[in-house]
């Protein structure tokens, strides 16, 4: 039985504007790493952590990675001992789907090294129970697209044993331009601003944007998706969270972006283009942006990640 491996997580992409809490999508960049190695004791321990300047716990019960590890032992009935180091290459608290990535990465790890041969599905639900310790909810727009990779719709997580998750057709010339501006949001203080009840002619524009988005990605229908690329019930709260949000957003359209919105919770804005070259300009033009607003940012342009995690060793 291999002893020790090391798989890559990527980042992603949650709500991708209209989808709250139901899609998501991969990207190739940033992402963190994780080594994990069986021990000869019936512990779970994090040996070291890196990339995070020390924000991070090591306590197995608090955090992501070792929380989702310890859920999927317990369901395998096992009582093996698993080592963990956890590389941090993304930014924390960035919307960018980072506990996601790490909880991901240790449940798709563990069954590649006990050999277990589980579901994707079953691994999002272990996953799932890492955002849980992370933000107090267990949501899988994050985790779904890290493990299944690519655009993925949460159908129903609620109760988790009803976990639907489909993943969604992306069109071959389909690229993001993320720009991380360098301020943090508490994803407790982004869910925490939004209504809990809505008009039903938002929610109507909504399920018209979903079904269009949907819709555009399967027939790879560039124009159907930039006009289904619109939030009216989530963006509008948020984008209070992030200075000078409205200038990048005009800035990356007016550079030909299909579509641009907050990804999660935020500070991250990420812009869909039909070209890698589209999505050059489109980025540079978001940091000119953020620069004029004083943010200082780091950006990425990324195709859609098909694949999810990915064994690096």
């Amino acid at each position: 039985m291999q002893k020790t491996i090391k798989v890559f997580a990527p980042a992603t992409v949650a709500n991708v504007t209209c989808g709250f809490d139901i899609l998501g999508f991969a990207v190739d960049a940033p992402g963190d790493e994780v080594i994990l190695s069986l021990n000869s004791t019936s512990t779970v321990r994090i040996l070291e952590i890196t990339g995070d300047d020390g924000q991070l716990p090591l306590d197995p019960l608090k955090n992501t990675v070792s929380v989702a590890i310890l859920h999927m032992l317990k369901f395998l009935n096992s009582n093996q001992g698993v080592d963990i180091v956890l590389h941090k290459r993304m930014p924390l608290g960035s919307g960018l789907g980072s506990s996601a990535a790490s909880s991901a990465a240790g449940v798709v790890a563990l069954n590649h090294l006990l050999d277990c041969h589980l579901s994707k599905r079953q691994l999002v639900m272990f996953a799932m129970e890492g955002e849980r310790v992370a933000c107090g909810s267990a949501h899988a727009d994050n985790v779904a697209p890290a493990i299944f990779g690519g655009f993925t719709l949460i159908r129903s997580s609620h109760p988790l044993d009803t976990l639907d998750v489909i993943s969604i057709n992306t069109p071959k010339d389909l690229y993001c331009s993320i720009i991380h501006p360098n301020i943090k949001i508490n994803t407790w203080v982004a869910r925490g601003i939004l209504n809990p009840m809505i008009k039903l002619t938002d929610a109507v524009t909504q399920w018209g944007n979903v079904a269009g988005l949907i819709a555009g990605l399967m027939s790879d229908d560039y124009a159907l998706i930039a006009r289904s690329l619109t939030d009216v019930i989530v963006e509008p709260l948020r984008a209070k969270l992030i200075p000078g949000f409205y200038d990048i957003k005009n800035a990356a359209l007016e550079a030909g972006a299909l579509g641009v919105g907050i990804s999660g919770s935020g500070p991250a804005i990420f812009a869909l283009s039909n070209s890698q070259a589209v999505a050059t300009k489109v980025v540079a033009k978001m940091q000119e942006s953020a620069a004029t607003a004083q943010l200082l940012s780091e950006t990425y342009v990324s195709k859609i990640n098909s694949n999810g995690v990915k064994i690096i060793d």
